[in-house]
């Protein structure tokens, strides 16, 4: 079967756009996402993530995930494509999520496996095909355990393959080489793999992976852009020396929980409040100083 066209874009850098917010986090700050937005754009990103996990999207009213969407999809003026992440571990409320999402402007939609009931791989299965015959976009499936509590496992991948035309890629978050190089393998070019962890871009570009779904990139999208373009290109050497170059920074972002980091970055750049949504907590002191001086000398060299 032959790759859905909307794969051929799922390749390079697409951000996964933190969601800045008031200094009490009950309000979106409309006006800071617009400016992230249009910096990426301008950074030359491939594509936007708006309301992946990296978004806060758990504590996103559904209402507020659908502006969020609208605003990217304004900035990007169709420069590059908005994906939508739509976070729920419910069947139904996730396709109404979707059809908001696409009515709001999402050109595809990130759809996580549902987290915390923990699922059968024939739910998982099924999850994914109710999504599908809801709404007609591009799907690219996210499978990230260590938030979900369950393993989207290759020989389902390769079932909603079979079964859903409309997934045109899948972000690999497991942490690990072991799923991302089973699906290239027996995937046969089916779908686009995008690696969902920063520090991995190079050793899963290298088995074939397409680009990175990246949380460095809200705060550092030229050098991230560096490091895929330079392994797009096959200048390994290049690749590596960037890729090691921006390990600290990567490790740096995970500390402490996603996206409290990332956002005490950007606050420190002077682009948002570093403030997040209980019940996650800002950055602390400790974490804010090792970001600085971690960017700082990063910078410097």
């Amino acid at each position: 079967m032959a790759p859905h066209p909307f794969a051929t874009r799922m390749k390079g850098v697409f951000t996964a756009l933190v969601t800045p917010m008031s200094e009490d986090a009950r309000a979106i700050d409309k006006e800071a996402f617009e400016a992230l937005c249009e910096r990426q754009v301008e950074a030359g990103v491939t594509g936007l993530v708006a309301c992946g996990t990296t978004g806060e999207t758990p504590t996103l009213l559904a209402s507020e995930m659908h502006e969020l969407v609208a605003i990217a999809a304004r900035v990007a003026k169709g420069r590059v494509p908005v994906v939508a992440g739509t976070v729920n571990n419910d069947t139904w409320d996730t396709i109404e999520l979707c059809k908001g999402s696409v009515k709001a402007g999402a050109h595809a939609l990130m759809v996580v496996t549902p987290y915390y009931n923990k699922p059968s791989q024939e739910g998982i299965v099924r999850h994914i095909e109710a999504i599908a015959k809801a709404v007609d976009v591009p799907i690219m499936l996210y499978n990230i355990p260590g938030r979900t509590a369950v393993m989207m496992s290759v020989d389902t991948t390769l079932r909603i393959l079979d079964r859903v035309p409309q997934v045109v890629a899948v972000k690999d978050a497991t942490g690990s080489l072991n799923y991302c190089q089973e699906l290239l393998q027996r995937a046969a070019g089916r779908c686009a793999l995008m690696c969902g962890d920063d520090g991995l871009v190079v050793p899963m570009m290298s088995v074939g992976a397409q680009g990175v779904v990246s949380v460095t990139s809200n705060v550092l999208p030229r050098e991230v852009l560096r490091v895929v373009d330079s392994m797009d290109k096959g200048d390994l050497p290049m690749a590596r020396r960037e890729h090691l170059r921006l390990l600290p920074v990567h490790s740096a972002m995970f500390i402490e929980p996603n996206p409290q980091p990332v956002k005490a970055a950007c606050a420190e750049r002077g682009w948002m409040r570093a403030s997040v949504r209980p019940p996650m907590v800002e950055a602390s002191d400790e974490t804010r100083a090792l970001l600085k001086k971690t960017l700082s000398e990063y910078l410097a060299r």
